[in-house]
Parts: C-alpha cells; sequence; structure tokens
C-alpha cells in the first residue's frame, strides 16, 4: 500500500531577515537596494539557526528571495539545520525607487492606490500580485514540505493581508512569524485577487538575541 501525500501544515513559518545597515539606520531600503547582513545581523541568522533546529517538526525546505540579505539569513540557517533553499527571485522586497534611503518615519503616501514611487518604484498593488504570484508558483506547491520563508518586512506584510492575518506591528529583524495555510490555497485558484482580502491581527515572536561574543 503507498503512503499518501504529506499532510499540510496548518501554519507556514516566516522569518525576517538579520540586520543590515539601513536597517540599524532605520532607513527605508526596497527590492531595488541589495545590501549584505552587516555582523549583528549574522548573529542574529545564527540564533535563529538555533530555535529553529530545536523546532518539532522542522521546516523541511527553505524559500527566499535572491536578494543579499535575505539569502544570506536563508543560507546560515539552512547550513545549520541542513535544509535546501528554493530561490524566488519574486519574492524581493518592494521596489522603493526614490524613496530608498528615506527615514523609516517619513510620511509619504506608502499605500495609497495607484502611487508608484518615484524613480521605478512599485505601487504598493504591483507589489502585492507579484508576491502572490511568487507565492502561488513557489511556495503553494511545497507546502507539505514545510517550507520556511524567509523574506524582508514587506513580505511579511503582504502575506499577513493575503491569509487575513495583517500586521498590527512592523516585523523585527530575524523575528519569526506563523500564518495559516489555508487561505494561501487560494492563490492556486484562478479566480483569485487581491479584493478577497480580509482583516485580522497577527503576532511575531520576538527575534532571539545574538550569541554572546
Amino acid at each position: 500500500m503507498k503512503p499518501g501525500p504529506d499532510p499540510l501544515p496548518e501554519t507556514l513559518l516566516f522569518v525576517r531577515h538579520g540586520a543590515t545597515a539601513y536597517n540599524l539606520a532605520n532607513l527605508r531600503c526596497g527590492g531595488d537596494i541589495d545590501t549584505p547582513l552587516v555582523d549583528a545581523g549574522r548573529g542574529q541568522a545564527q540564533a535563529l539557526a538555533a530555535v529553529i533546529r530545536e523546532r518539532r517538526p522542522r521546516p523541511g525546505i527553505i524559500v527566499t528571495s535572491a536578494l543579499a540579505r535575505t539569502h544570506e539569513t536563508a543560507r546560515i540557517v539552512a547550513d545549520a539545520v541542513g535544509l535546501e533553499i528554493v530561490v524566488e527571485p519574486r519574492l524581493a522586497e518592494r521596489l522603493l525607487g526614490g524613496w530608498n534611503g528615506v527615514p523609516a518615519g517619513t510620511l509619504l503616501p506608502w499605500f495609497e492606490p495607484g502611487v508608484e514611487p518615484p524613480g521605478g518604484g512599485e505601487s504598493n498593488e504591483q507589489f502585492i500580485a507579484r508576491i502572490a504570484a511568487a507565492l502561488r508558483h513557489s511556495l503553494v506547491p511545497r507546502l507539505p514540505q514545510r517550507p520556511l520563508l524567509v523574506g524582508s518586512r514587506g513580505v511579511a506584510r503582504v502575506l499577513g493581508l493575503l491569509c487575513g492575518k495583517p500586521l498590527a506591528t512592523p516585523v523585527a529583524n530575524a523575528a519569526m512569524l506563523e500564518f495559516p495555510t489555508a487561505p494561501l490555497l487560494a492563490l492556486a485558484s484562478d479566480r483569485w485577487n487581491a479584493r478577497g482580502i480580509s482583516a485580522a491581527p497577527s503576532r511575531a515572536t520576538p527575534a532571539p538575541p545574538p550569541p554572546a561574543s
């Protein structure tokens, strides 16, 4: 008798990448700026790897973008836990164009409908559609493998919207979140559209402290 398919996990595990120089300076940094982790960010990723290694059940695969900050975080975790990495370039942070380098507290029309940042940025709608397409193609088919999604703050925000769990607060570097997987299955439908997004709170798990030097 052949074994049945692996059951789908009830939640998707997401972690934000470790800290970069932009993060430490509290400056906006979109997917069109490919900045690496700083040493503190690598320490966060190593501490995160230790937490994930002890999880039961463990993730079976890592999905991340091609950006240096997410891929390096994913690589540190993958090497510590022994996981394969799948790179999906469309999971990069929102393209911010001329809004890159702006202090995080600056009032700009970040989420106004149809507003594209100057200098080649994406509108919020374009970003949501890109992330939804990436999840549909590269993550939903891998749900039976219990994927770990390593991404950026903006990706976490969109994931929360798609899952009906809007984030109440921004996600800190190396923070861990869990989202329900059932709403993600709707992305596989040709009839899915962003108008189906609903609102509900979500909680972040505090980032583990970096290891002592």
